[in-house]
């Protein structure tokens, strides 16, 4: 459970904690500092409840990690290159090396949420983003809604508005393990619906058109444990593991299945859908030292990210098959994407 919670934020005022409940009694808690997915407790049919993701022990520690722990990020998650956005010549603000990650070095991970409404099942929440913000165009508005229902699964609605031509794409950042220790991840199953992928180089910028996963590591189309083929390939041992994004074949479509996960005991299944056009299956492979809720740090590969996004660098990219990620005023970017926990 979260400690500390009247502890103050960066602003000086008090973390805004708030918890969902359902008739099954599962629990999510989020804060509205960066809008974040602090925990999921759901029971399981054997009466013991299982903790489905990896989180801090104090709201302050999640200052102090470079993780983005269960975040929401944006303006525009991934990574953008060279922090540019080439179409309107416009520089970003990079924190990734020359490159932008996630929004920037003040994203909307870093930010602290208006909390519009909240009920037992329902939390909305509501960021003003100004022109020039991380270097990105426009006023932009942010809503986000959280929604917990019986069937235990957690949707996440995103909108936007903006008055300049501006890319959009919010993600939530959750690190997945549905294990009861919270071991090596890698242990999972995992399928994705998705006959293709985007390689990147070694700063996870793409550098190369759409790969068909037929007859490579990238295959996922039949369940199978993330170990199976880990680091098989060089497009993996670029960034040490998995860590790039899939094109759905749900092709925005958020009634069709994205990916499944499951524990290393089957006793948890996570099912994910979307209506954005990609998944970012990431393995964790940077996650040692980050501050941890039921230890001190911690270890690479113990969390499983799948990131609904757009595809990495896509401002920059208008030929891939998706659609425009630029939005334009007067429009409104929306998306969602559930996550449903399933006892076994």
């Amino acid at each position: 459970m979260l400690n500390d919670v009247n502890s103050h934020a960066p602003d000086g005022q008090p973390w805004r904690i708030t918890v969902l409940r359902n008739a099954n009694g599962m629990i999510a808690t989020f804060m509205d500092w960066g809008a974040t997915w602090l925990s999921a407790r759901v029971p399981l049919q054997d009466g013991h409840v299982r903790e489905a993701l990896l989180g801090c022990a104090t709201p302050s520690d999640y200052l102090h990690q470079d993780a983005y722990l269960g975040a929401t990020v944006g303006r525009y998650a991934n990574r953008i290159a060279g922090a540019k956005l080439n179409k309107i010549s416009r520089p970003l603000s990079a924190n990734q090396g020359e490159h932008q990650l996630h929004g920037g070095p003040g994203g909307f991970d870093k930010r602290r949420w208006q909390i519009v409404s909240q009920s037992e099942t329902e939390v909305h929440y509501r960021l003003d983003s100004p022109d020039g913000d991380q270097g990105y165009p426009g006023n932009l508005i942010a809503d986000l809604r959280y929604a917990l229902d019986d069937d235990n699964c957690l949707s996440i609605h995103y909108q936007a508005q903006c008055d300049q031509p501006c890319p959009v794409g919010l993600t939530n950042h959750a690190y997945f393990n549905l294990d009861a220790h919270h071991g090596d991840a890698r242990q999972h199953r995992l399928q994705l619906h998705a006959d293709r992928y985007l390689p990147v180089d070694s700063e996870g910028i793409p550098n190369g058109p759409l790969k068909a996963v037929d007859g490579t590591s990238f295959d996922f189309r039949q369940a199978k444990r993330i170990e199976q083929d880990f680091l098989a390939d060089d497009d993996q041992k670029a960034v040490k593991g998995y860590d790039h994004a899939f094109l759905l074949n749900s092709a925005g479509d958020s009634s069709q299945p994205a990916a499944e996960l499951w524990s290393e005991d089957g006793k948890l299944q996570l099912s994910v859908t979307t209506s954005a056009p990609a998944l970012q299956f990431y393995s964790g492979n940077y996650l040692a030292g980050t501050r941890a809720r039921e230890q001190e740090s911690y270890t690479a590969f113990q969390g499983i990210a799948l990131e609904s996004e757009f595809l990495p660098d896509s401002p920059n990219h208008p030929e891939w098959p998706q659609d425009d990620c630029w939005l334009q005023p007067g429009d409104r970017w929306e998306s969602v994407t559930r996550y449903r926990f399933t006892p076994r």
